[in-house]
């Protein structure tokens, strides 16, 4: 259960090597959450920032999770609910692509969207679910500015983060009332240790605004999303300046958005 302060005391981390998801884990453990899961394929990576979470004072489990793999997600996911209610449940998990190449080989570009939405669309509905029966707890999706408006660069990413995030408004919707909390977040294009990109590592050069301050990094990610939780929010844009600016953006007729430099 949540703290007096609503803080979460156990977290379930969907893609357990993200690097959004590791340092919202580092700050909700300095506000005294003690119990981690993180799921992902096993991997030195995944077992390194499970080491790393335990000696900051977490409890901390990993388990074996592929997004791909939907069958297998109510019985993975579901025995983890059986070991103990999970307050916040962040799905950090996709891949990038490779547009070009992704343009050519059809197989690569489903791979893409499989991931990022279908995965997430089996995963997010068996942890909302376990949310649901177990009466409280916070379903935080990663979503990502470039699902506000295809653009020619990454349109089959940005296609698969904006039917996850149509997903995660209908499921906010559907649970209202219920206890259970649906955050959407909406990060610019994330400067990470393991070079420009996006939240889940699309190269910063196909997004927007790269040259400009709206340029973000996993801390100040994580820092949103722990503000968003406590102030309940719905949606979180980081930074929040892209609210306005992708406002703006959105009604920008085709032919002129076509010879923007985004």
């Amino acid at each position: 259960m949540k703290d007096a302060f609503g803080a979460p005391q156990s977290l379930l981390v969907l893609g357990g090597t993200s690097e959004i998801g590791l340092a919202t884990a580092r700050r909700l453990i300095a506000h005294r959450t003690r119990t981690v899961w993180l799921a992902g394929r096993p991997s030195p990576a995944l077992d390194s920032a499970a080491a790393e979470l335990r000696g900051r004072g977490a409890y901390v489990r990993t388990v074996d999770f592929d997004a791909l793999d939907t069958e297998s997600h109510e019985t993975v996911l579901g025995k983890i609910f059986t070991e103990g209610d999970i307050d916040m449940v962040l799905l950090a998990f996709g891949i990038p692509g490779d547009q070009e190449r992704d343009e050519e080989e059809p197989l690569a570009a489903v791979r893409v969207a499989q991931t990022n939405y279908t995965g997430a669309v089996s995963a997010g509905l068996v942890c909302a679910g376990a949310l649901q029966a177990q009466g409280h707890g916070s379903l935080v999706v990663l979503s990502s500015v470039a699902g506000e408006r295809a653009r020619r660069a990454d349109f089959i990413y940005g296609s698969s983060k904006a039917g996850l995030d149509a997903f995660a408004q209908g499921l906010g919707d559907a649970l209202h009332g219920t206890g259970v909390h649906v955050m959407i977040v909406r990060p610019g294009p994330v400067r990470t240790a393991a070079g420009d990109g996006t939240a889940d590592g699309a190269p910063l050069a196909t997004i927007p605004f790269t040259r400009t301050p709206l340029v973000t990094t996993p801390d100040a990610v994580a820092a949103a999303i722990v503000t968003g939780l406590r102030r309940r929010s719905e949606t979180v844009w980081v930074p929040g300046a892209l609210r306005a600016v992708m406002s703006a953006l959105r009604h920008v007729p085709r032919p002129l958005f076509r010879r923007m430099p985004v």
